[in-house]
């Protein structure tokens, strides 16, 4: 009897979420970084288990917003546990407990839907701590079961799928079989571009920047051709992804095109450009680009 269902991963940022989602469906469908709050808008990855479809919604991490962006990811966090049949809040079971793991406590009390506890990262924390972590959340939450994994290593990972598996309600699959997460492909391009930035500037670029795909075509030989814009706030974050007679620039380019190009199975032509715009984050039509609403 095939079984379909939605679950809400939910946590504070860094906690590993994008990187369990990927394991969980067994392949790259949403960017990961060490940098806190990669994750911008509410995406969906779909993992397979027997005659389960489990749908994930890969949510931005919840924090204290400060701007309005903040404020719009942290409200596509909460609005990708709409309608979910199961949240699973990760926890980094490293960093432990704080209050940012509290804000997000005390959100999930008054949920009505069932919940799973995550303590990720298990690979790299005191062992002593884990279990001291365990209970101080279930003392908070009332989560049905807590499962402890490395979505790095895939420890615990089978044990955690065929339980989201089981908790899916009975009902047809929503998606075909080969397709694993509902990101349109220009919007994969932006991700996989904003990614290398991450990667390659660490603590040189600020959190403030953007990627925006303006054009997405297929030339006549099968092969892609991506433009797209880097949106920055100031001239000296332009200089910084720009790097030296433009090495910098060149080289977020060349890997995402490859990356690009392993995902969609086909040559890529990415052309970037950087731009200064010091109000991106007020521009409505970027939000919608991203994928994300707008908030007052």
């Amino acid at each position: 009897m095939e079984r379909c269902g939605l679950v809400a991963i939910v946590g504070a940022p860094n906690a590993g979420k994008s990187t369990l989602v990927n394991a969980l469906v067994g392949q790259k469908v949403a960017i990961t970084s060490p940098k806190a709050q990669t994750t911008r808008t509410r995406l969906l990855g779909v993992a397979l288990e027997g005659e389960a479809q489990i749908m994930l919604v890969d949510t931005p991490g919840i924090f204290e917003p400060r701007r309005r962006l903040d404020r719009a990811m942290v409200q596509a966090a909460w609005g990708g546990a709409q309608d979910a049949d199961l949240i699973a809040l990760v926890i980094d079971a490293k960093a432990g407990l704080g209050p940012k793991v509290e804000i997000i406590l005390e959100a999930l009390k008054t949920r009505k839907e069932p919940k799973l506890l995550i303590l990720n990262k298990v690979d790299i924390s005191a062992k002593e701590k884990l279990l001291v972590h365990a209970r101080k959340l279930n003392d908070a939450v009332d989560f049905t079961e807590t499962f402890f994994v490395s979505a790095a290593t895939g420890d615990g990972l089978p044990e955690l799928k065929r339980a989201l598996a089981d908790a899916m309600p009975q009902g047809p699959w929503h998606f075909p079989e080969d397709q694993v997460s509902d990101a349109t492909d220009r919007m994969l391009a932006a991700e996989i571009t904003r990614e290398q930035l991450y990667h390659q500037l660490h603590a040189e670029l600020p959190y403030a920047s953007a990627v925006e795909t303006e054009k997405y075509s297929e030339r006549d030989d099968g092969s892609v051709e991506i433009h797209q814009q880097i949106l920055v706030a100031r001239s000296s974050q332009r200089a910084i992804i720009l790097g030296k007679g433009g090495s910098r620039l060149k080289e977020i380019g060349s890997r995402a095109r490859a990356e690009l190009a392993s995902l969609l199975g086909r040559k890529v032509h990415l052309y970037l450009h950087v731009k200064v715009k010091a109000d991106w984050e007020d521009d409505r039509g970027l939000y919608r680009e991203i994928g994300l609403d707008w908030v007052d």
